[in-house]
């Protein structure tokens, strides 16, 4: 049995790999300032409840994106598991090849899309993950990241608006019908989900473009599904994709890494 850990900043994922599938998959808060102690207590809340015991994992694959969270998680996982948690970094994954200015800025959560991504499907591709940041990494047929754009991610965008604007209410992210709202909580979602449709569109495009036209798009995060006019845009939507990349590089590496 294989157990993903993916810190984002948002939430923290667990994911039990086993025969084939991902049994179980728990979510809980990214809180940094939190203990070792309480996301063992969640974990093995979890485990008990699934009826599994520790001992039946036998790889465990850490990606963070949440600097101040990962001693505390690496101390947890190593409480219970062990001192051979592979941590994700630029340098990880045998035959991925980084093409940025500074690698060790890459989110380990983009690392493990990549991995994924190539290991599936071998084409060009562009990454598109609906998080706490909305993020397009674009991959090569041949394994090397070119490179990423970023921008904040739909549910940032809505608390900022909101945070910054007296009057504006929080509002649930919903398509509307129409871009002209009729109403503050209608205007908003026109304004935002249909303009992240529109720049979601546009990025895929332009990076298609400048690859040649030969570019497929995988979607993947929490908010991968909100905006169904998309789905054409993409030939695949897997909220697991993350989960799925940590568990081929626990498969191929299989040992501690720590980068």
């Amino acid at each position: 049995m294989l157990l993903a850990v993916d810190v984002g900043n948002t939430d923290t994922v667990f994911g039990l790999y086993k025969t084939g599938m991902w049994e179980h998959v728990w979510r809980e808060r990214s809180l940094a300032q939190e203990s070792e102690s309480h996301y063992a207590s969640k974990l093995m809340l979890h485990f008990l409840e699934a009826g599994i015991s520790f001992n039946e994992v036998k790889t465990v694959v850490l990606s963070s994106v949440v600097p101040a969270l990962t001693p505390i998680i690496q101390k947890m996982l190593r409480s219970l598991f062990g001192d051979d948690t592979i941590v994700v970094g630029p340098n990880t994954f045998p035959g991925l090849t980084i093409a940025i200015d500074h690698p060790h800025e890459l989110g380990a959560d983009l690392i493990a899309n990549a991995v994924a991504v190539i290991t599936r499907y071998k084409q060009n591709c562009v990454v598109v993950d609906f998080g706490t940041a909305l993020t397009f990494t674009t991959v090569s047929k041949d394994g090397e990241i070119l490179g990423v754009a970023i921008l904040p991610g739909l549910v940032t965008a809505v608390k900022a608006l909101f945070a910054n604007t007296a009057q504006l209410p929080e509002v649930p992210l919903k398509l509307p019908e129409s871009a002209i709202g009729k109403n503050t909580v209608q205007s908003i979602q026109a304004g935002i989900l249909l303009g992240y449709e529109g720049l979601v569109k546009s990025l895929i495009h332009r990076i298609r473009a400048e690859m040649g036209g030969d570019c497929i798009a995988v979607a993947t995060g929490g908010l991968s599904s909100i905006i169904d006019t998309l789905r054409d845009e993409f030939i695949e939507i897997d909220r697991k994709l993350t989960l799925d990349g940590l568990r081929i590089i626990g498969e191929k590496v299989g040992g501690k890494v720590t980068n």
